[in-house]
């Protein structure tokens, strides 16, 4: 692995040799000053302009000004951090612990000694808890800016030209931004309904579902996939009947198949319902409540189904309403998405996009690699992005996290391989927590041990992905991960005990 590792480093330097002198020579020019740069309107010619303010927008603006490029983010919403801090990953996460609490004090305080005689929702502080979250991050994110000396120019914008973007400002004035290199990381948007219109009152999208300020009796999830199952658990744990209709056999179609019948146990029994092979062809809306008409998706009789509030939670689209693409002629797929090359540019000089406007996974580290990569490529160096080993994690309880390849994939592909499987019932740790359910699996070619993909389901499976994205990224095998001390009592050992399950054979089970 030694030998291996020093190939790819050989590699890099290769590459990053390769770099045209000329590319070479533009970069450390760029990077021989620095002007002082403030919240400035953005008039004056920049290196780089990132129209979007989220994940892969504030990190990618971040980066290049880092490197010495005189940089300018644009943000509509007025507050940095796009979907994923102000209305996604962030609040949602707060709501899942604040309500992963309550539940836990329900339902397990009594077996560790604790007892009380009632414990109830204030769910005005809960929400207060949860934005307040969000506020100090976005101004964290201000923080970044004035450190980095990034210009910030609060409005929405649309381009005039291949290296000009004209902003409606906020308080409703124009500037026009100039840019060297402009980047698109505009996000995603929810991905809507046939004949399903979200008002946020009583059928909402997750940024309504963020909000609600009732608990519902009934909620009904459309959708079985990251967001739905997320939100359904968080307003089923503080006291809502929750209805999951999905279309597909499978809740989370990407996840490794031996795992989802693990988790869609672990959440059946924590009440939560499943309607899968099912589609909503009506909605009514006219009484108190929705009521929803469904049907087998292959067709056939039709039944009704009532709730309270429904959550549309089918997907999210490519969001670039406004931006004046086609006057410009950047060029886009079927779908949406914005095509560029290994170096994130598109078909148009100067032009670059990433994040889920582009091919790839729809999530915020992704966007956020995407984003240091693409400026890394503007300033004459080296960037890469490998979206085979992007982790992904669904964030309830219990925790499902994976990276690489599920065995559905690995058969596909012909590939002889070998399975290793540890469950947390056999870890001391998860045992003496009394948080025992789960497994690590880890799945690995059979000639060379090399490592395809490691799915987690576990309480903090999301903290314990890592030390396989990375074991992934750097081509180790099983037998790598084995070999590595890991403290004890700790979870992460059932990684450990996998490893060893794969090449040869575990010690506690």
């Amino acid at each position: 692995m030694a030998m291996a590792n020093l190939a790819r480093r050989k590699g890099y330097q290769l590459a990053t040799k390769s770099v045209s002198s000329e590319t070479l020579r533009y970069s450390l020019s760029l990077s021989s000053f620095i002007r002082s740069r403030g919240f400035a309107s953005g008039s004056d010619e920049n290196d780089v302009v990132v129209i979007g303010g989220g994940p892969g927008g504030y990190v990618a603006a971040i980066k290049a000004a880092q490197l010495g490029l005189k940089t300018t983010c644009i943000e509509k919403r007025g507050a940095l951090g796009g979907t994923c801090l102000n209305v996604g990953c962030i609040p949602s996460k707060a709501l899942l612990h604040s309500s992963h609490m309550y539940h836990e004090a329900q339902h397990a305080f009594a077996n560790h000694g604790i007892k009380f005689s009632s414990v109830e929702v204030d769910l005005a502080a809960m929400m207060a808890q949860k934005d307040k979250a969000v506020s100090n991050l976005t101004r964290g994110i201000e923080g970044l800016f004035k450190k980095n000396k990034v210009s910030y120019v609060k409005g929405y914008g649309k381009f005039v030209s291949p290296s000009e973007v004209s902003v409606e400002t906020l308080d409703g004035g124009n500037t026009v931004v100039k840019g060297k290199h402009i980047i698109i990381a505009t996000g995603s948007d929810v991905k809507s309904l046939p004949g399903v219109t979200i008002d946020e009152k009583k059928i909402v999208s997750s940024t309504g579902a963020l909000a609600l300020t009732e608990i519902p009796k009934k909620l009904v999830v459309i959708g079985a996939g990251y967001i739905g199952l997320e939100m359904g658990s968080v307003w089923g744990r503080i006291g809502s009947e929750v209805t999951v209709v999905e279309f597909a056999p499978d809740i989370v179609p990407s996840m490794d198949g031996e795992v989802r019948k693990q988790f869609q146990r672990s959440l059946e029994k924590q009440g939560m319902k499943f309607m899968l092979k099912t589609k909503v062809v009506g909605v009514d809306t006219s009484g108190d409540g929705v009521k929803l008409t469904l049907e087998p998706a292959a067709g056939g009789e039709q039944t009704t189904l009532e709730a309270d509030v429904v959550l549309v939670s089918a997907g999210r689209t490519p969001f670039t309403a406004g931006l004046a693409l086609d006057k410009i002629g950047v060029e886009t797929d079927k779908i949406g998405r914005i095509l560029v090359n290994e170096r994130f540019a598109t078909n148009v000089s100067g032009v670059y996009a990433i994040g889920d406007v582009i091919p790839g996974p729809m999530l915020a580290h992704k966007a956020e690699e995407d984003g240091v990569a693409c400026v890394e490529y503007i300033a004459g160096k080296v960037g890469h992005v490998d979206y085979d080993k992007v982790p992904g994690v669904v964030y309830t309880n219990p925790e499902v996290a994976s990276v690489g390849k599920t065995e559905e994939q690995v058969k596909e592909l012909g590939v002889e391989y070998r399975v290793g499987k540890f469950p947390f019932m056999a870890n001391s740790r998860a045992k003496a927590i009394d948080n025992a359910e789960g497994l690590v699996k880890i799945l690995a070619e059979k000639e060379t041990d090399k490592i395809l993909g490691v799915h987690i389901m576990a309480p903090n499976a999301g903290e314990l992905i890592h030390e396989a994205a990375i074991a992934l990224q750097y081509d180790a095998s099983s037998e790598d991960i084995a070999r590595v001390c890991h403290a004890h009592p700790t979870m992460s050992e059932a990684v450990k005990e996998a490893a060893m399950a794969t090449y040869d054979k575990p010690i506690h089970i």
